[in-house]
């Protein structure tokens, strides 16, 4: 059997109680912290509190080389972790549809999105978010500023009324590294590098310097942060450690209009150009 369980989006303590029995159930465990990561545990932080060793895998290791996870699925209970839900990424899907045709029986147990804490913190309402777009590093896409795709999505969305929430890009491993976000980050580990929500604001401002923009900070842990203002304003100030998000706002109904100037200190003059 293959269970993918989604490991919530901070620390050790964020799984669900369906999840952590699950875990303390298995024979094996597997996990990719590349499509997203718990920034406020390690692994050994996990494997201490659910007492059991966990097969951290790289890409390849689990797009191109996943057969021994199979093959132990095949005999054993092995579940495969990843950071906020399962099946976010389309690597989850493939290795379940390859489990699947050989035969394997596989369950989903989910945990907490960035989507809908980014809707909760910020008290914007979930159903009027349009498409996500992700923000790379521009040496991650071979160009300077942001790429077009990202770009016509939040104008498309904004078109609409429709908020965007705007995933900040994570490079895990031997990557370049921007000054800007070593500044930032120096503490943390060599290779690895998180886009912060002031430098996501300043890329984005170069093309909507006066256009609303809330920036999401530590979603799942203790003392979150949400900070709603121009995204010009936003570049020039420090939201802390990683992991960041940023959101851009469509049209604001009034309770949403209430939420970013009481919990995010949205100042009024901004909101009343989006206010509906």
């Amino acid at each position: 059997m293959l269970t993918f369980i989604g490991l919530g989006l901070y620390d050790e303590r964020s799984i669900t109680v369906e999840g952590r029995d699950a875990l303390a159930d298995a024979d094996r465990a597997y996990a990719e912290f590349y499509t997203s990561h718990l920034v406020g545990a390690t692994v050994e932080d996990l494997e201490a509190y659910h007492d059991i060793d966990i097969d951290v895998r790289d890409r390849a290791g689990v797009e191109q080389h996943p057969e021994d996870i199979l093959d132990a699925a095949e005999d054993e209970h092995v579940v495969f972790l990843t950071a906020g839900d399962t099946m976010i990424s389309t690597t989850h899907v493939d290795l379940r549809l390859r489990a699947v045709e050989r035969g394997i029986e596989t369950r989903l147990i989910h945990g907490v999105t960035a989507q809908s804490a980014a809707s909760g913190l910020t008290g914007l309402q979930n159903y009027r978010f349009g498409k996500a777009v992700t923000l790379p590093f521009p040496y991650a896409h071979g160009a300077d500023g942001v790429p077009k795709s990202v770009t016509e999505s939040i104008e498309a969305n904004r078109e609409r009324g429709l908020h965007t929430l705007v995933y900040l890009d994570i490079k895990v491993g031997d990557t370049p590294t921007s000054s800007r976000n070593a500044e930032r980050f120096g503490d943390k580990s060599d290779d690895d590098e998180y886009m912060t929500g002031d430098y996501a604001a300043e890329m984005l401002a170069e093309g909507w310097e006066d256009v609303l923009g809330v920036v999401v900070a530590r979603a799942g842990g203790e003392n979150p942060v949400v900070a709603a203002d121009r995204l010009s304003a936003l570049a020039d100030r420090e939201f802390g450690d990683p992991l960041h998000m940023l959101v851009i706002p469509g049209d604001v109904h009034h309770v949403e209009a209430d939420a970013l100037r009481t919990l995010g200190g949205a100042p009024d003059d901004v909101l009343a150009e989006n206010e509906v």
